[in-house]
């Protein structure tokens, strides 16, 4: 007697995966049906395994959500004949009697079912290299917000005892002759004196850490001439720095990924959210989907531009006549999204008072 091996030649098996640190719910859709659910071990290669078993021969899909997982399972899937894709969780359709009953399991199916429908569109996913050194860039940032918590921790304690700091010495950027200052000041008990220096050991600690970083980040874009080329003429454009100019390489990593500047301007969250019902249209602000990394930095380095480069301060004079300054410097960072855009696409310096 004839036995027939499995084979799913030239078809389709959909797979959607909640991902948790301890499981993974997994839900497998094939010709429109839902065919399990089922929870496994946090393992590419088991589920690689499982389905190469039981659907030999397929072309298999999956998805899962954008989380503190990075992209390292996209890598194994990838690696072992599935074609994955990581979707924003913002961007997965959700019905109102999903919000009120979230589970992994319904989150799977739901993944599974968009996927089999084909109405996700996956997240940009950077090389290994260009993910480390994103990596080390938020971790500068997370040090830098650090660092500003200890500042605030210091002056807390300065005022709860009653000690005034010198007005000159109320410097934005705290320098070694302000740190200094603090750590020589006289208190009447012991223990303050003792908060104060720990705060203060805190402090510098975290300042060289940070100090190393950016000595790193150097040191790596000297290295490849590719981002220190795109660096450089970043750093052109007025409010932009060495800082600013790493952030938007290592978020952004490939501008021709956007082809449009309103894709960009949506990337960095600069679109406003607009509710519309009928006829009438109401615009509520900027969105609340933005990469949080980008979005401050750019309007920061807007009001700079705005002083600096003359077409730039004729702008924002124009949009202040019929809106608020807020108002009005986001249209300039949106401005110096699409300046940012050709100045690395076209791998050229800013040109100044270039009125477009």
């Amino acid at each position: 007697m004839k036995i027939n091996k499995l084979d799913f030649s030239n078809q389709t098996i959909y797979v959607g995966i909640d991902v948790h640190k301890k499981s993974w719910t997994i839900t497998i859709r094939f010709q429109g049906m839902q065919l399990k659910t089922y929870t496994m071990d946090p393992n590419p290669a088991g589920l690689i395994k499982y389905l190469h078993r039981n659907f030999p021969k397929a072309n298999y899909e999956s998805v899962y959500e954008a989380g503190f997982y990075g992209y390292w399972i996209d890598r194994k899937l990838c690696a072992g004949g599935i074609k994955n894709i990581i979707v924003s969780p913002a961007d997965v359709p959700t019905k109102n009697n999903e919000k009120r009953r979230k589970t992994d399991k319904i989150d799977s199916k739901k993944l599974a079912h968009e996927l089999n429908s084909g109405t996700l569109d996956g997240i940009y996913v950077p090389s290994e290299e260009d993910e480390a050194l994103r990596v080390l860039n938020r971790l500068r940032m997370q040090l830098t917000k650090d660092q500003t918590r200890l500042k605030n921790r210091i002056k807390s304690l300065l005022d709860f005892i009653g000690i005034k700091i010198p007005e000159n010495y109320e410097l934005r950027h705290w320098s070694r002759k302000f740190i200094d200052h603090l750590s020589q000041l006289e208190m009447k008990h012991k223990t303050s004196k003792i908060a104060l220096e720990k705060l203060i050991e805190n402090l510098k600690q975290v300042r060289t850490e940070l100090c190393d970083i950016i000595k790193n980040q150097r040191a790596v874009a000297r290295e490849q001439n590719n981002i220190q080329r795109t660096i450089e003429h970043l750093q052109s454009i007025p409010g932009i720095g060495f800082i600013t100019a790493i952030t938007l390489y290592t978020e952004i990593i490939d501008i021709m990924r956007f082809s449009k500047i309103d894709k960009l301007c949506s990337y960095v969250g600069l679109i406003p959210a607009i509710s519309s019902s009928g006829e009438k249209e109401r615009t509520l602000g900027l969105s609340n989907q933005q990469n949080k990394f980008l979005r401050n930095m750019l309007i920061e380095s807007s009001w700079v531009a705005v002083r600096k480069d003359p077409a730039m301060t004729m702008a924002f004079g124009n949009l202040t006549k019929r809106m608020s300054k807020q108002e009005a410097i986001i249209r300039i960072a949106k401005k110096m999204l699409n300046r940012i855009k050709y100045v690395w696409q076209h791998q050229t310096d800013y040109v100044y008072a270039v009125v477009k």
